[in-house]
């Protein structure tokens, strides 16, 4: 089938292409919108369309600038956007579908962590837990003390009470292990937030914006559970809930993760050239 529109010949195959292109850039929109992805994105466009105007009214030497750098344009985007192009990968890989076909038995940390959260949240006591997935945090860890003890219950616990030094900071975790206590976490700086909303969770976020880390925040003044992701606050979980977003978020999934490195080292080897 075609459709003759004065000199364009438009085809089935053309409006699936359109269609296709416009739901992808609406989804990536949706990705990175209210993120410091969207407001560097927004800065690129600027020097891009300022580059076009110099052309356009012959600037000469704004354009000589702009056309030397033309060849390491997409390797800049690529530094600039790196964090956001590890999260969207991460994002695909967790696809419901991929999730399904790959489903097994969730590390048995999570239930100490998510046992831990549900108990000081009954006592009130405030708690910042960093669950690392594939993004280091090397600068997190330094800023608190080091511990590498096997994650339970009763350590978590101990170290959220109020009367431990350690209590204010966070916790990294990675698998099954306590790397740090007492770390400093960087605050978000979305403008849009809650002002309602405590240093704890915008730490929580903060960090949530810059790695593919899940982070647990406990309450002090309510008890609340709430979880940060991807720069997304999700707030009021139960303890059932938050389990099973854990499970879901940290079932070892060898598939996917030998995919997402593959993918990885991939852009990294486009980085070095």
């Amino acid at each position: 089938m075609r459709l003759n529109i004065g000199f364009l010949t438009i085809t089935i195959i053309d409006l699936l292409d359109i269609t296709l292109i416009t739901l992808m850039f609406y989804k990536v929109y949706q990705f990175i919108r209210d993120s410091v992805a969207a407001r560097m994105m927004l800065g690129l466009l600027l020097i891009l369309l300022f580059s076009v105007l110099a052309d356009f009214i012959n600037l000469s030497g704004i354009s000589w600038i702009f056309s030397n750098l033309k060849t390491v344009w997409v390797i800049a985007f690529v530094i600039v956007f790196q964090p956001e192009f590890r999260r969207l990968l991460l994002y695909l890989g967790q696809n419901p579908v991929i999730q399904k076909l790959l489903k097994v038995e969730s590390p048995r940390f999570i239930e100490d962590v998510v046992g831990a959260a549900s108990e000081l949240a009954k006592k009130n006591f405030g708690a910042l837990i960093v669950l690392l997935r594939d993004t280091g945090i090397r600068a997190v860890t330094e800023t608190g003390i080091s511990m590498k003890a096997e994650v339970s219950k009763p350590l978590l616990i101990s170290i959220f009470n109020p009367r431990s030094p350690l209590h204010d900071g966070a916790v990294v975790v990675q698998g099954d292990v306590i790397l740090a206590a007492g770390c400093q976490l960087p605050l978000t700086q979305n403008p849009k937030l809650d002002p309602s909303l405590g240093m704890r969770h915008r730490a929580a976020l903060g960090l949530s914006e810059e790695t593919d880390a899940i982070i647990l925040v406990v309450s002090e003044e309510t008890g609340m559970l709430s979880l940060a992701e991807n720069g997304i606050l999700t707030r009021g979980l139960s303890e059932v809930s938050l389990l099973a977003r854990l499970q879901e978020a940290f079932s070892p999934k060898e598939q996917k993760k030998k995919l997402l490195t593959e993918l990885l080292s991939w852009n990294n080897i486009q980085l070095r050239k």
